[in-house]
């Protein structure tokens, strides 16, 4: 199976004690942490910008999976990169030449990713495949956190495993240790969870739980 990543999001932590968060994530066993980047545009909120990067960057040995929920990621590429982001993920639905874009990450140094909003068809992804180490289904509608899972981009999720067995697969949206197990049975092996981690009475302890039961669940992937 691929590598298990495990991404708490700094959109549920605590934001006068950002640093210490992230801090505090790395030593329950984080994987990566998850950033999520709104424009006011293309989402109705607004978030964090490359600084919050560069201060994980500086706080941090984690990846910083860093996801731009932006009309126009091709303005904002080059900012995140040099603060530190990578992967760095744009949206299929974004106003701008995709492949471009994926392709212009890379070459500055960073991992290209592509994300996906639910009602998005997993074949919007097909043509971008060989340009992206990571593809990120939205099991929420993008914008807000502490949303319900939506079940139904399992199969989308499924679909795409099948076509890339090896390629890295993410979901954020509602994950918790029920709905990352159905996750990782349709081929998941990379889990955003933010309300829920930086909820978590110990974050170590929960992290520990996620990992054991998405390693059984994959074997059971559909």
């Amino acid at each position: 199976m691929p590598k298990i990543v495990i991404m708490p999001s700094l959109l549920a932590a605590d934001m006068g004690r950002l640093a210490e968060e992230c801090r505090r994530a790395e030593a329950a066993g984080a994987d990566a942490l998850h950033v999520d980047i709104m424009d006011g545009h293309f989402v109705p909120n607004l978030s964090m910008g490359p600084d919050v990067v560069k201060m994980a960057r500086a706080t941090v040995q984690l990846p910083l999976d860093t996801h731009l929920m932006v009309t126009q990621p091709q303005h904002l590429t080059a900012a995140f990169i040099k603060a530190g982001a990578s992967p760095l993920l744009i949206h299929v639905e974004a106003q701008c030449d995709v492949r471009a874009v994926l392709q212009d990450i890379r070459r500055q140094g960073a991992r290209p990713g592509l994300t996906l909003n639910p009602e998005t068809p997993v074949e919007a992804a097909f043509p971008f495949l060989g340009d992206v180490d990571e593809v990120l289904f939205m099991s929420v509608h993008p914008g807000f956190g502490g949303q319900s899972f939506m079940p139904q981009v399992l199969p989308k999720v499924a679909a795409l495993r099948r076509r890339c067995p090896d390629l890295d697969l993410a979901i954020d949206g509602g994950i918790n240790r029920a709905t990352t197990i159905a996750a990782a049975e349709h081929g998941v092996n990379m889990f955003v969870a933010g309300t829920y981690l930086f909820g978590a009475p110990d974050m170590q302890a929960e992290i520990a739980l996620m990992r054991s039961a998405i390693q059984q669940a994959y074997s059971k992937k559909v």
